[in-house]
C-alpha cells in the first residue's frame, strides 16, 4: 500500500516528541495524508491540556520527553483520558514493558510513509476492522485488548 494512499480519515492525532525536526516532518506527511495534526507538544503537561481540549483519536508519543518527562507517565494519563497512544521511540525495551498503557510501538528509525501506514492500520484497528495488513515494524500490544468498537 503506497503511504498516501491511506484513508484519508480527517482523525485528530497528536504528536509528542521532543525532536522539533522529527516532529515536524511527521506533521507534514500525516496532513498531507489527511490527517488533523494538533500543535506539536514536547511536554507532559502541555500533551495532557491539549488532550482534555480536542480528545485526538491516536497520540504519537516519544518515550523520552522534553526536560525529565516521561512518555510512559503521559501515556497513562492519556489512556485514563480515553485517548489511545503509539509510543514512537527507539527505546524498544521500555515501551514493550508499557504495554497496558498503549496499544503500541513504532520503533526509531522509522520513515514517515510507514508512520501513516501505522496510523491507518491502527486507527482502522481501533475501528474494529482488521482487514488492513499490520505494516512492518509496527508492534501492536495484544495487551491493550481488543479495540473499543470491536468489543460493541
Amino acid at each position: 500500500m503506497d503511504p498516501l494512499d491511506a484513508p484519508k480519515s480527517g482523525k485528530t492525532l497528536m504528536i509528542v516528541e521532543d525532536e522539533v525536526l522529527v516532529a515536524m516532518t511527521l506533521r507534514d506527511v500525516l496532513e498531507d495524508a489527511g490527517y488533523q495534526v494538533l500543535d506539536l507538544t514536547e511536554r507532559h503537561q502541555d500533551a495532557v491540556r491539549v488532550a482534555q481540549e480536542s480528545r485526538p483519536a491516536l497520540a504519537l508519543v516519544n518515550i523520552r520527553l522534553a526536560g525529565r518527562d516521561d512518555g510512559i507517565e503521559l501515556a497513562e494519563h492519556l489512556k485514563a483520558l480515553g485517548v489511545p497512544v503509539l509510543f514512537i521511540s527507539g527505546q524498544v525495551s521500555r515501551a514493550r514493558t508499557a504495554q497496558t498503557v498503549a496499544i503500541g510501538s513504532m520503533p526509531k528509525p522509522y520513515s514517515a510513509p510507514d508512520m501513516v501506514v501505522a496510523v491507518a492500520y491502527l486507527l482502522a484497528w481501533l475501528d474494529g476492522d482488521d482487514s488492513l495488513p499490520r505494516p512492518q515494524g509496527l508492534e501492536v500490544f495484544e495487551a491493550a485488548g481488543p479495540s473499543p468498537a470491536a468489543a460493541v
